[in-house]
């Protein structure tokens, strides 16, 4: 049977099944820090739950005792839960505008604590306030975080939006794999990233961070902690973003129907012109992709460009291969063929 515990407050609550012996190693208000091992497995993580206060004036004390926590940490590490703050303005719709000294705060603690986002599928919203029309709000507020060591232990992280039954927030659903089929990408720089106001402070703060290698592992680690962290927590999933803003004008559309006002308008307007900007991300991508450099501005089909790509990866297959006049067509004697011609 789980074993359940909550915080000095009872607002953050933690269930433990049999497999798995817990620790508690601070007990906060806004925080429960928690050592974790699967007997199972053999592997001992550290979990930070937290539960975040919506006065920005407490946010300071978490923010320095996660410092704390992360300053000398070397074991796989997790936080999670509701931060009550975004990392970007398109993680909010609705409301007043975005405190950037909250949001810079937020991504200043991330940054320094070796934190990256997990990423997620789902819609990109996490917290809804109830009400509709003007007075509507969306926000992420609820994430997954996880140290170099935490992704290195577990290679397959999937962290999932669910829907908001009895609640104003969503589930997030992780699931962590220690072992994972999934080929490893190569890291590929994105053009549109260069655009972005805040690339180059990104790159200029975080470049000179030192790492445990040779050179051509530090180089590695550094595109893929910095760059590829940065572009997952600043971008997202573009595809998701286009996604969830379609909904969002279906909405105001019918809202507009219904009153044309002149907030309504500005609403629909607004809403739209982020769809575009995200759309032209995606366009970026996929002409970065297909690599065509006669590319012609206005040519916003983005099937055409899916269809280039993966005649592309067609074209590039190697379906069979001859060894001493014999011709090898299975998937593993192909590999085999190769791995062995190349290791003599």
């Amino acid at each position: 049977m789980p074993t359940a515990l909550s915080n000095i407050n009872g607002k953050i609550w933690d269930f433990v099944d049999e497999n798995c012996k817990e620790t508690v190693l601070i007990d906060m208000e806004q925080q429960l820090y928690l050592k974790l091992l699967n007997n199972e497995l053999s592997k001992q993580i550290i979990i930070t739950l937290v539960y975040v206060k919506y006065d920005s004036t407490e946010w300071v004390s978490l923010w320095d005792s996660l410092y704390l926590l992360g300053s000398g940490m070397t074991d796989p590490w997790l936080a999670t839960g509701n931060f009550n703050v975004i990392v970007d303005e398109e993680e909010k719709y609705g409301g007043l505008p975005v405190s950037i000294s909250e949001v810079e705060d937020f991504r200043h603690c991330i940054q320094t604590y070796n934190l990256s986002d997990l990423g997620f599928k789902g819609s990109i919203f996490t917290w809804w306030n109830g009400r509709l029309d003007d007075a509507c709000i969306f926000k992420r507020l609820d994430r997954c975080l996880g140290n170099f060591e935490f992704q290195q232990m577990f290679l397959g992280c999937d962290v999932t939006h669910l829907i908001r039954f009895g609640s104003d927030h969503s589930l997030l659903l992780l699931k962590c794999k220690v072992d994972s089929s999934q080929i490893k990408k190569s890291f590929k720089f994105l053009n549109f990233w260069i655009t972005h106001e805040s690339f180059l402070d990104v790159v200029h703060q975080n470049w000179n961070f030192e790492f445990v290698g040779n050179i051509f592992v530090q180089f590695n680690i550094k595109l893929n902690k910095i760059l590829s962290s940065w572009s997952k927590s600043t971008y997202g999933d573009i595809f998701q973003k286009i996604g969830n803003m379609e909904d969002v004008i279906t909405v105001l559309e019918f809202l507009f129907e219904l009153d044309p006002s002149q907030q309504n308008t500005q609403s629909l307007l607004k809403a739209q012109s982020e769809l575009t900007r995200v759309m032209h991300i995606e366009e970026e991508f996929w002409k970065q992709k297909a690599n065509m450099s006669w590319f012609q501005e206005g040519d916003r089909d983005s099937r055409f460009f899916h269809a280039q790509v993966n005649g592309r990866r067609r074209r590039m297959q190697i379906k069979k291969i001859q060894q001493n006049g014999q011709w090898l067509e299975s998937t593993e004697e192909v590999a085999t063929v190769a791995v062995n011609f190349f290791q003599k």
